[in-house]
Formats: structure tokens, sequence, C-alpha cells
């Protein structure tokens, strides 16, 4: 009789205050030219983003490695499953070529450990009168190293994130 175990899964939520308005920290999370400028941990570009941020609609976004990583586009879509303007967005994260077809993991070297269709939920509250607190729960995560590069990841992008409202 063989025993098959399953990796041990949990939600990976990191939260955020930005000293900024709701509708700044909003509009971060839907406007292409802003997430150029934020999506990717440290070193990572983004080059493009398609945005259709609707109820069923999926959006297409491009993260450059740097040179020594390799330099390739990685692109990841996300699909909307329910949107309440200011408040939340949930999400499914996906990896897809540069057409925006879903791609496996494996099939561009990722770990097994990497899931394949990631639920993702992002709220958005006010806090202290004009600063906003996000938190972002990329939901049943296989516990694991993948799982804390995406949590360091998140937080090198929200840092970048806060950057931008540091210039306004």
């Amino acid at each position: 009789m063989s025993v098959t175990t399953k990796t041990p899964q949990k939600d990976l939520i990191v939260t955020r205050i930005f000293d900024a308005s709701v509708a700044q920290v909003w509009n971060a999370w839907v406007e292409s030219e802003l997430i150029m400028q934020w999506w990717g941990p440290n070193g990572f570009t983004s080059p493009s983003a398609k945005m259709d941020v609707r109820e069923d609609g999926t959006s297409l976004v491009c993260m450059r490695a740097p040179n020594d990583f390799g330099g390739q586009d990685l692109y990841s879509t996300w699909t909307y499953q329910t949107i309440v303007r200011m408040e939340r967005i949930d999400y499914i994260h996906s990896l897809a070529d540069e057409s925006g077809n879903r791609i496996d993991p494996a099939s561009i070297g990722m770990p097994a450990d990497f899931p394949q269709d990631l639920r993702n939920t992002v709220t958005f509250r006010v806090v202290d009168g004009n600063k906003t607190e996000v938190t972002v729960t990329e939901y049943d995560w296989p516990v694991g190293h993948m799982m804390e590069m995406s949590r360091m990841g998140m937080e090198q992008c929200l840092n970048k994130m806060a950057a931008i409202f540091a210039k306004t």
C-alpha cells in the first residue's frame, strides 16, 4: 500500500500601509503606466501591462528579469472574479505566454511547488484619514521555498509602489 503525502498549504498574506489615498493606491493596481513602475521584485522591470480590469476580464502583465537572471520576459495573467471599486480585487494569477495563453509553470523551469493558478485578493482600507492599508492574500500556496520567494517578491513590489507615492 502506498501513502501519498500532500504538501501542506497556507495562505500568504502581505499587508502594507501607504501614505496615499485609496484612489491613488487603487489606480496603482489598475492603470498600466503605474503597474509597470512596480510589478516585479528588485532588479526586475515591467515593460508592458495590458489591463482589462473588470469582472471576467483578463490583464496581461510582463516582468523582465535582469540580465544576471537571464533577461527573459515572464508573463502573467490576472483573471478577475470580483471587483468592488476602491475596496477589493479578486483574481486568478496564472503564468502565461506573451499572447496571454496559460502555461504550465514547469514548462519554463519553475519548481514543482509553484502553483498553476493562484487565487489572489487585494483589499484596500482607509487608515488614519489619508493613508491606505493594502492586504494582498495569495491563497493555498504549497508551503516551501517558492512561497517564501513570492512573499519576498510581493514585499519588494509594494516597496516599489510606495516609491511612486513618495514622488507625488
